[in-house]
């Protein structure tokens, strides 16, 4: 059987297979090579205390991307998100998260 202009019941499945092969291949890029944080960093209790000290609280979300920490923490009720540098603590962005 001939099928002209329509695709297979798998083509779905298989585009959602390529695009969460894809994001995992650029997760793996995005994140240091052994997923951890740069050599001489702080350790990331001390930067929580750290944000917490600055009014960050409550912090809900901690990840490393790029070496940096994200992370998302209220401050005077509003949430946002930061770039913390994990080597410091300083917080290298701030941007009020508008979810």
């Amino acid at each position: 059987m001939k099928m002209i202009g329509t695709l297979s019941p798998l083509a779905p499945l298989a585009a959602s297979v390529f695009i969460a092969v894809g994001s995992l291949g650029l997760l793996a890029t995005n994140a240091n090579a052994d997923g951890k944080p740069p050599a001489g960093a702080m350790a990331l209790s001390m930067v929580l205390t750290k944000l917490e000290q600055q009014g960050y609280t409550p912090i809900t979300d901690v990840s490393l991307e790029r070496g940096l920490w994200e992370v998302d923490a209220y401050k005077n009720g509003e949430k946002f998100d930061l770039k913390v540098d994990p080597n410091s603590g300083e917080v290298k962005s701030m941007k009020r998260d508008k979810d």
